[in-house]
């Protein structure tokens, strides 16, 4: 699948990160901590060259924890910073200041020598879309100040969050890059739900899904599906088609029938990515730090 989406708003939203850069002492970027390359826009780095970064592995609850802790590690050795949470529980939440203000203190401490004693800190939020902004802004600041939703282009404009005395955040929206260089990126954000449903064909987005649980995670399909044994690739079989087979086997399962007794693997596929999406299947990541 070739997945490519880029509104034209995303545009406006990437001069207005660069314009307000200024206005900020750092950048907190939050990715998913299941695909966490696929779903860090390339472009972040060149725009905000210079300013200090705090990588949010975010929705970690939902990804495998050994490789939570590899993909800390690999970021941490490219000179980052890295904080895992979880925004809808809040889970790691509680850190966040105190991170923030390590990844600053020589700054802080400059600020106090010219006698800026209570000067709050300025941070950037920046990321994909449906990666969990607005949720993670609300979670620290422990009120609603952003809109959040579950599907990608909530937040259309600039949104200054105060969470207390010493830390101002600026929520902005989400921002996809021009192009996915590889197909297997767009794809992953798709599985993620960073694009919009309506500009590709689910079913085929799910054999893939299903392919990739197929292969490397089987006991999600035994304990979610009841599928025992877990079919795996026959010699030569495609993705999609090996995807295939296991929404049809999975669908047989769950009972999802059309006239005549075909399974509806259409809606088979859309109840998995609906299901992966909303955390009901477990805690996988899709990529691993070698890939890189």
């Amino acid at each position: 699948m070739n997945i490519q989406w880029y509104p034209g708003h995303m545009t406006k939203t990437r001069r207005q990160i660069e314009a307000d850069l200024k206005l900020v002492d750092i950048v907190v970027e939050i990715i998913d901590a299941r695909i966490p390359v696929s779903s860090r826009n390339p472009d972040i780095d060149a725009i905000t060259a210079g300013k200090p970064r705090l990588v949010i592995l975010n929705r970690a609850d939902q990804a495998d924890p050994a490789w939570n802790k590899r993909w800390g590690a690999w970021f941490r050795e490219k000179g980052w910073s890295v904080l895992e949470t979880d925004a809808k529980t809040g889970s790691g939440i509680g850190q966040f200041s105190q991170v923030v203000q390590g990844v600053l203190k020589d700054q802080i401490a400059r600020w106090q020598e010219k006698g800026l004693v209570g000067r709050p800190v300025r941070a950037m939020v920046v990321g994909v879309p449906n990666v969990g902004k607005s949720t993670f802004i609300n979670k620290v600041a422990k009120k609603k100040s952003a809109k959040a939703g579950d599907r990608p282009g909530v937040t259309r404009g600039k949104q200054w969050v105060t969470v207390d005395r010493g830390l101002v955040l600026l929520d902005t929206p989400g921002i996809l890059w021009p192009k996915f260089e590889d197909p297997t990126t767009g794809m992953r954000l798709a599985f993620t739900g960073a694009v919009k449903d309506d500009i590709m064909d689910v079913e085929t987005l799910g054999c893939h899904l299903m392919a990739f649980l197929g292969e490397c995670y089987p006991q999600t399909l035994t304990r979610s599906y009841k599928l025992e044994p877990v079919p795996q690739a026959e010699e030569g079989e495609n993705e999609v088609a090996y995807g295939y087979r296991l929404l049809q086997a999975c669908g047989q399962k769950r009972g999802m029938r059309i006239s005549g007794g075909e399974v509806d693997t259409e809606r088979m596929a859309r109840v998995l990515l609906d299901e992966y999406r909303g955390g009901k299947l477990g805690r996988f990541t899709l990529e691993f730090p070698q890939e890189d």
